[in-house]
């Protein structure tokens, strides 16, 4: 069952998103060669718990019997896509980091945002390509999000640009509605076909959130039950946000701070 929004709940998921974004400009400002993804964790996790709120991800059960996740972020470097654990081997420059934040307030309402961010210097001119293209591909598909489009389209804006440039669109992972629950129907999918699917409504709100491969689309996971990397290990991008669906058009509530 889709769950349509009322303005006031969309607000209250706002407030959710701008918690999450307030996150991930603690990682943004904290990133560098020589810091471990775990050191940022703990910060994210004690800015959550300042602010009243509670981890998303953390403790969420494992897929096919896998442990719980076992912290408030996912840290996903190089070729691992999505999932990936905070660990405490330091950062190197060159590489790329896929950080995925959840939240859930007091109020019980969800926020759930990812973003990519490159470590100190020299990186491959086809992983630079690969992040800005991402970002457009996730822009262009927000502008989808109006009332009597259809879900499809959402897809076929991510597939449709990113694998214009040659890179590789996920299909085992999607994205997802939100709102009183983390992951609420329905699914979205980062490819499809114009025109097709679900027609969007006022109050529908979505995680949008393209996952693209410099190489191959296809992914495998490794023996923790959680990560998922590229099957031929090349490097992989991710980023989302929270959309809502309004008369006026889309309404990202997951910016980052100004």
């Amino acid at each position: 069952m889709i769950r349509v929004k009322t303005r006031e709940q969309i607000g209250e998921l706002e407030k959710a998103g701008a918690l999450v974004a307030e996150c991930h400009a603690i990682v943004r400002d904290m990133i560098k060669p020589g810091i471990t993804t775990a050191e940022m964790n703990e910060a994210v996790e004690r800015h959550i718990e300042k602010s009243g709120a509670f981890p998303g991800w953390k403790g969420i059960p494992g897929p096919s019997g896998a442990p719980p996740f076992p912290s408030v972020c996912c840290m996903s470097p190089d070729e691992q896509v999505v999932h990936g654990f905070p660990s405490d081997v330091p950062l190197r420059s060159g590489q790329v980091l896929s950080v995925d934040i959840g939240v859930k307030t007091k109020a019980g309402w969800y926020g759930d945002s990812a973003r990519t961010l490159l470590v100190g210097e020299g990186h491959s001119p086809d992983v630079v390509k690969l992040l800005d293209v991402t970002i457009e591909a996730l822009e262009r598909a927000i502008q989808k999000c109006i009332p009597g489009n259809h879900l499809g389209d959402i897809g076929h804006a991510v597939q449709s640009y990113c694998e214009s440039h040659g890179f590789g669109v996920v299909r085992d992972l999607v994205g997802h509605g939100i709102g009183q629950e983390l992951w609420e129907s329905p699914q979205v999918p980062n490819y499809g076909k114009a025109g097709r699917g679900l027609v969007l409504r006022e109050g529908m709100v979505f995680c949008i959130e393209p996952m693209i491969n410099l190489g191959t689309h296809e992914v495998d996971v490794l023996e923790d039950g959680w990560t998922i990397v590229t099957a031929d290990r090349k490097p992989s991008v991710h980023v989302e946000h929270m959309v809502a669906v309004t008369a006026d058009g889309p309404q990202v509530l997951s910016r980052d701070p100004q």
